[in-house]
């Protein structure tokens, strides 16, 4: 069943609600954020607007009380379909002041002279306003500091509600029948570029909204990495083919891959595809309310590259979410403590003979007994066109 769309207020009102106890415990006055995934947190503000980088969109959160939108007059209407109802424009762009001006005053108006404004300012966040614009507003705030945000948003948004979840378990869903009918498009003698268009075309057909991320390879044995874009290169017999995508239902992403096998696959594809079958898995079981994200990563690597550090990769899973891949990852070092609502990829890479590789990816979410599957769970047996 599809899940209906958007939220309803209350759910943004619960988050405005924990962000502003978090920032009295910090002692912040303010939360000024800069970032789609920040702005559409708190607001539902849903547009694809943001790939132009010429306009630059601030959301206050004051320490009580709903946001404050600072934005665009080109964005008044849609934000006005929000629950905001504080939403306050300039004529954007303006090279004189590109609403640095307004968002001053409003950062004034909400807090006291010698308050503390936080920014996100850890890993994986970014500013997204020049910095010529970011000095001034400083300039403007008086005795006011601006300092980080304690991480207040990161950590809210790593935990999934309900309504979040039904909507990443949709676009799974999508991706899972996309995936089901890979053979409807891939074939020997097809380009690989090819098979990405039109396997695009089918996560459209099936229900996503869009597909900003498509990566993978097809090559004998294995391939190269994970990352690249597609080539003219026909799918040749004995190809590994590994489709990796992150489409999009209603701002929210999946994200997981599936490898495919051009004819019978080699004996070193077979074992390979196996180990990461029995490599996600071990991290599956391992992922329960109170394990730490260290003994995911170290339950899968002791499986995919015994003996090892790590993969070059650098980790074998994220936290998936508004964004493709969101806070934390699946590395050693980090000893973040799963809890009930987290959704995570699971992703183990294997070595294989003549330098190839091979991934496997699972989507996941934390529940009261352990994790569930988002996406169908791979077979160990690698999939043969």
């Amino acid at each position: 069943m599809t899940p209906p769309r958007g939220f309803p207020e209350a759910e943004f009102r619960d988050r405005t609600d924990r962000a502003q106890a978090l920032m009295a415990k910090a002692g912040l006055s303010a939360l000024l954020l800069t970032t789609e995934p920040e702005v559409r947190y708190y607001t539902g503000f849903l547009t694809r607007f943001w790939e132009s980088p010429t306009r630059p969109w601030f959301v206050v959160i004051p320490a009580s009380g709903a946001p404050i939108a600072v934005i665009p007059s080109i964005g008044a209407h849609l934000m006005g379909q929000t629950w905001l109802d504080d939403i306050r424009t300039w004529q954007a762009p303006d090279y004189d002041d590109d609403g640095i001006g307004l968002l001053a005053e409003t950062l004034q108006e909400v807090t006291p002279p010698d308050a503390r404004i936080g920014v996100a300012d850890q890993m994986e966040s970014h500013l997204r306003m020049p910095l010529a614009d970011f000095q001034t507003l400083k300039q403007s705030l008086g005795a006011r500091r601006i300092t980080g945000d304690a991480t207040i948003t990161r950590r809210l948004r790593m935990v999934k509600s309900r309504a979040e979840l039904a909507k990443i378990t949709c676009a799974a869903q999508i991706a899972d029948r996309a995936f089901d009918r890979v053979a409807e498009i891939a074939r020997v003698g097809i380009p690989l570029a090819r098979v990405f268009r039109d396997f695009q075309r089918l996560c459209l057909e099936g229900g996503a909204d869009w597909v900003p991320y498509l990566a993978g390879a097809s090559e004998a044995g294995g391939y190269g990495d994970v990352i690249s874009p597609a080539t003219e290169a026909p799918l040749a017999a004995g190809d590994v083919l590994m489709l990796d995508t992150g489409l999009v239902w209603d701002g929210y992403f999946c994200d997981f891959d599936r490898n495919f096998s051009l004819g019978a696959p080699s004996a070193a594809v077979t074992e390979g595809h196996g180990r990461l079958i029995e490599a996600t898995q071990a991290g599956f079981q391992a992922a329960k309310p109170g394990a730490r994200i260290c003994e995911l990563f170290h339950a899968m690597t002791d499986i995919v590259n015994p003996g090892g550090a790590g993969s070059d990769a650098g980790r074998l899973g994220h936290g998936v979410g508004m964004q493709l891949t969101e806070w934390p990852s699946i590395i050693a070092a980090d000893k973040t403590v799963l809890a009930e609502g987290m959704v995570l990829t699971l992703e183990p890479g294997v070595t294989l003979p003549d330098g190839k590789i091979m991934v496997h990816e699972e989507n996941i979410v934390i529940e009261a007994q352990g994790a569930r599957f988002l996406s169908s769970p791979q077979d160990r047996e690698i999939r043969v066109i």
